[in-house]
């Protein structure tokens, strides 16, 4: 009977792994954004100044270069994708590479939206990465560094030449932060706050090299661009985007919310403290993994797999024999069920993944919130195995 299964003694401080929006930063309050510059233009001096001090504190954490232009744009990292798509793509030819649900989507836009014809696909399924030394850098590459619906990220950058003649245009929202970035392999990166920082959503970051600003000021795309998207004014950049300028008005408070959430990153350490934060977190769930007799990581190669958003697939011999449909639903009543007992939320697959888990480690979880979470996935999946085989019988 599930009745007899005991629950587990300890529970998290904090339930929330969800892998975006993600978790406040450990002691956050509201009351830390008490000096947002509201109800005030976001023009005017206090406003500019609170806009490019975020840019100015990004470029000091992240390490990007002096030679690189960062800004902030509208509609979170989906925004700052499509920006770099819309503006630099279809000078040359176009290796796109996915094998996730995001990289798919950015695949979608180029060949069904854009409508460039000159454009390779270099694919592979959940749980692996394609053959990277097939990408041709002489043609303009786009993909994720790290997968957040399958948890599966490139290890490092060796795989780009320094001598590339196309752009590299890198979608790292779930890295950033978290992974050692190579942004002088990397022409344009984008990335949300809302992830490994886990502040306010809504908000873009796009990032421009030398490179990438060349294209902008050399090349006009044949289609027309909304003002939302527009990076360029009579050829020439829009300096002022880079320094503050939003092209639409931001949400101040959630600029606030982000400032709060570097001068906290600064306070533990910087960058190399939230690469720990975040490796020690999944290594949590690395130990777990390894012990457990029912779950494994979707991503199939140990070097691969991310240290913000990890996978899992259902392996026990009484799941697999399930169709999908049925995979699927045990494992949303595992969710459920945590759901319920409010050591765990949003921790399900992303809806176009394989039927299995999905749990954020990135640096602003507790190691100690993720160590008292492993007993209540046993605990879950005992009671739904239970449930199961009485349906069977």
């Amino acid at each position: 009977m599930i009745t007899d299964i005991p629950k587990p003694d300890i529970r998290p401080a904090n339930s929330h792994f969800s892998s975006g929006p993600c978790a406040k930063r450990p002691e956050w309050s509201v009351e830390h954004l008490r000096h947002a510059w509201l109800g005030r233009s976001h023009r005017a001096s206090g406003g500019k100044a609170k806009l490019k001090l975020a840019i100015d504190q990004t470029r000091k954490l992240l390490r990007v270069p002096d030679t690189h232009k960062i800004g902030i744009v509208p509609a979170s990292d989906t925004g700052a994708v499509e920006m770099a798509l819309w503006n630099l793509l279809g000078a040359r030819g176009i290796d796109m590479v996915a094998w996730e649900s995001f990289g798919a989507e950015w695949c979608t836009d180029v060949r069904s939206q854009l409508k460039l014809e000159d454009v390779r696909e270099i694919l592979a399924d959940y749980g692996k990465l394609p053959d990277l030394t097939t990408i041709d850098f002489n043609r303009d590459v786009v993909f994720t560094w790290n997968g957040t619906t399958s948890g599966v990220r490139i290890p490092n950058g060796d795989f780009i030449p320094d001598n590339r003649q196309g752009l590299t245009i890198c979608d790292a929202t779930s890295a950033a932060f978290a992974q050692d970035l190579p942004f002088e392999k990397l022409d344009v990166v984008t990335f949300s706050w809302q992830k490994v920082l886990g502040s306010e959503a809504a908000h873009g970051i796009l990032i421009l090299s030398p490179r990438a600003v060349e294209r902008l000021e050399s090349y006009v795309p044949s289609w027309p661009l909304p003002k939302i998207f527009r990076l360029t004014k009579g050829g020439k950049l829009i300096h002022g985007i880079f320094e503050g300028a939003t092209i639409n008005t931001p949400s101040m408070l959630c600029v606030e919310d982000y400032l709060d959430a570097l001068r906290w990153a600064k306070s533990i350490g910087g960058i190399d403290a939230l690469f720990e934060r975040a490796n020690r977190n999944f290594s949590v769930l690395d130990k777990y993994v390894t012990q457990s007799d029912w779950l494994e990581f979707l991503a199939v190669e140990p070097e691969t797999r991310s240290n913000t958003c990890a996978c899992f697939t259902i392996t026990h011999p009484a799941v697999l024999p399930l169709g999908g449909d049925e995979q699927s639903a045990f494992a949303k009543a595992i969710v459920t069920r945590l759901e319920a007992e409010s050591v765990a939320y949003d921790i399900d697959a992303y809806r176009n993944a394989p039927p299995g888990l999905r749990i954020w480690t990135g640096a602003t979880v507790e190691t100690s919130d993720l160590e008292a979470l492993m007993p209540w996935l046993d605990w879950a999946f005992q009671c739904e195995l239970s449930d199961l085989k009485s349906q069977s019988s």
